[in-house]
This record gives C-alpha cells, sequence and structure tokens, in this order.
C-alpha cells in the first residue's frame, strides 16, 4: 500500500503539537519524566504490542507495525533493537506483554487496539514514569480523567465506513449488502452505523445484513458468516474483524471460482491484495493506523510531550478514506463519494456512529 505522511506533518505543524504523550517508561530513572531526547535518537527505543489478531492479520496491527516500520526505517533504528512488536495471543498476555517492554526500558510502547485499554490504564498508573500510546480508545483514571502519560489516539471510523456504504449501495446488484464485525463494541458500532448510513443514504431500499463474530483472530468464523449472508443474497460483504476477516475474503474467493460475483470491502488498510488472484476486493476503508504510530513516534523521539491528550483523525485530517486500489468502483459512485465526503467535512451531513444515531439517521431519509 502505498503511504502518504505529508498530509500528516502539515496538520501537526499547523496545530502546533498535534498528538501527543507523556513520561518516560525509562525504569533506570535516568530519563524518568522524558524521552531520550531528539540529541540521543541511535538510543531511541519503540514497541508495540499486538492484540490477539496479530501482526500479520492484513488489517489493524498490519498497518500499525507498517508504520512503526517506516518509523524505524526513516531513524536508522535497528529492528529488535530500536523498534520491535510483541505478539499477543490471548487478552491474558496484554498486561505482561506491556510490563515486560517497560522492564526493558522503552521509550515508548504502543498497545494496538481497545481491547488493551484496561491493561494500560493498569500499567500507565503503576508505572507513572512510562510512556504508552493506546490506539483506538482513551485511557483514564479511575475519576475519568485522561492519564497524564499516556497519548490516546482515536478515529472517525463511522466517517470513511459511511463512504464504503455510499459504494456498496450503488454497486449492489441483488439490493442485499452485509457487515461483518469482530467484537461487538461502542467502536465497532462506529463502523456499522457508519457503512448502513451511507449504503442507505444512496439506495434507501437496499436491504443490510449484519453479524458479529466475537472474535477479531477467527478466520474460520468469519468465512461461516461470510457463506451465511452470500447464500441470504448479499453480494458485497464489508467487515470490520480484523483477522477474522480473512475468513471472508475466503469464502467470496470460493465462490469467484465456482462463477459467483461477490464483493469483499476491506478495512484498516487497502485490502485489494487479499482478494486475489480472484479480485474480489470492491474497495477498503483505510484508517491510517500507520501514520498514527509514526508521528507519535516522531513526537516521542523529539521528547515534545504534552501528555494526557487525544488526537482525533477524521476525513479532514486524512485519517479515514476509501483505498488508492479502485478498479472496481465506478466513476459513478467514486463522484458520489466526493459529493458526499464534501458534506461531511463542511459540517451538512453529521455521519450516525451509535445504534441509537443511525436510526434517527434513516428515519429522516
Amino acid at each position: 500500500m502505498r503511504k502518504k505522511y505529508g498530509f500528516m506533518m502539515s496538520a501537526v505543524l499547523a496545530a502546533g503539537t498535534l498528538l501527543s504523550a507523556c513520561g518516560s517508561n525509562d525504569t533506570s530513572g535516568e530519563n524518568a519524566g522524558g524521552g531520550s531526547g531528539e540529541g540521543d535518537k541511535n538510543n531511541f527505543k519503540v514497541a508495540m504490542v499486538t492484540d490477539t489478531g496479530g501482526v500479520d492479520d492484513k488489517s489493524f496491527n498490519q498497518s500499525a507495525w507498517e508504520g512503526l516500520q517506516e518509523f524505524g526505517g526513516e531513524n536508522g533504528l535497528e529492528e529488535d533493537k530500536g523498534y520491535k512488536y510483541v505478539q499477543s495471543t490471548a487478552a491474558s498476555d496484554y498486561q505482561p506483554n506491556l510490563s515486560g517492554l517497560v522492564r526493558d526500558n522503552y521509550d515508548l510502547i504502543f498497545g494496538i487496539g481497545f481491547l488493551m485499554q484496561q491493561d494500560i490504564q493498569a500499567i500507565a498508573q503503576q508505572k507513572p514514569e512510562a510512556q504508552l500510546a493506546l490506539v483506538d480508545s482513551v485511557a483514564v483514571n479511575e475519576s475519568g480523567e485522561p492519564l497524564e502519560n499516556v497519548a490516546s489516539i482515536t478515529f472517525k471510523e463511522h466517517q470513511g465506513s459511511f463512504l464504503v456504504g455510499v459504494i456498496a449501495g450503488m454497486q449492489t446488484k441483488t439490493n442485499k449488502v452485509g457487515f461483518i464485525g469482530g467484537v461487538d463494541s461502542e467502536l465497532i458500532k462506529k463502523f456499522e452505523s457508519g457503512f448502513k448510513a451511507g449504503v442507505k443514504s444512496v439506495n434507501p431500499d437496499a436491504e443490510i445484513f449484519e453479524q458479529y463474530a466475537g472474535d477479531f483472530n477467527a478466520a474460520e468464523k468469519g468465512q461461516a458468516i461470510a457463506g451465511t449472508l452470500y447464500d441470504k443474497g448479499a453480494d458485497i460483504i464489508y467487515h470490520a474483524a480484523g483477522g477474522t476477516g480473512n475468513g471472508v475474503f475466503t469464502e467470496a474467493k470460493n465462490r469467484a471460482k465456482n462463477g459467483e460475483e461477490v464483493w469483499v470491502i476491506g478495512v484498516d488498510r487497502d485490502q485489494h491484495e487479499e482478494g486475489m488472484p480472484e479480485n474480489v476486493t470492491l474497495t477498503s476503508m483505510v484508517k491510517r493506523v500507520d501514520t498514527a504510530v509514526m508521528e507519535v513516534s516522531k513526537q516521542t523521539m523529539e521528547d515534545n510531550f504534552p501528555g494526557g491528550k487525544v488526537t482525533e483523525f477524521g476525513l479532514e485530517e486524512d485519517g479515514v478514506g476509501i483505498a488508492e486500489t479502485q478498479e472496481n468502483v465506478s466513476e459513478e459512485a467514486l463522484k458520489k463519494v466526493e459529493e458526499y465526503k464534501e458534506k461531511i467535512q463542511n459540517g451538512e451531513l453529521e455521519v450516525p456512529k451509535t445504534d441509537e444515531e443511525y436510526e434517527a439517521f434513516e428515519s429522516s431519509l
């Protein structure tokens, strides 16, 4: 996937200090309260802990790792010494993995995914000198106040999901589309609500099926659910399911081999390659976790932490959107995407992000 980092740099400069983190995870006491500093870049160490989807989930975790690799390469850091990832195979791995990196004196430690929120919060309060970053949620203390040594990074997934919903609503031939979520949660509801709103905005008569797998790392469940939705008549399925979504691609490719015309809408990264060689990826909702990881790492390395703040990436910051690979998207749909993108950015259209907001949105059409 081709990367665009220039827009984020300009956003950072325009905002002064767009991204945040704070504190230091140097348990030796020599750097407590700060990172390695701009004058000590060669000793800078940054790491990430994956959620159970794993670093090769072709989605969220992989995007984060790509950002960390890009950052390491640009700054001459050595893999496994200057930057690394630690993989989690179960939720019980989160806290030990995070704690291990704190003990190893990493200057910045990312927790990838909202499932790590409780563990990040626990570590942050146990080790106030640690520098942590949480992707997809906001780390708070018992009083609900942001933790001063955690950078919280969130996205407006509902906005990007709305745009791929527009594409699905315009290009479905059966007038039936599907949504498959990983874990039923406030975060994934943003994907679902935005997608359904996009579909209904251009195709009010479309039927939308939705189902959750209860897991971000169960490709077999993703394949089974996809089979059910395709059997119901859906010809396009949007997944927001991490590694579980790999099974959606498997099912679509199997059906394409048998002559069925079915599509998958990918998530987080440009998942065009996941649909090959059968070419079943209609488009993808790109969520620039890679860029967020790069920018927070850069801020940390330059010892420039405001701390305790939340950074949210939406359409305006090019933090979400549709993938660059657009060969399967009609020109008509692309034009409509641009129309709705403008409406969202100028405040003319408020995209729903909860079930209640979606119901109100649908009733207004």
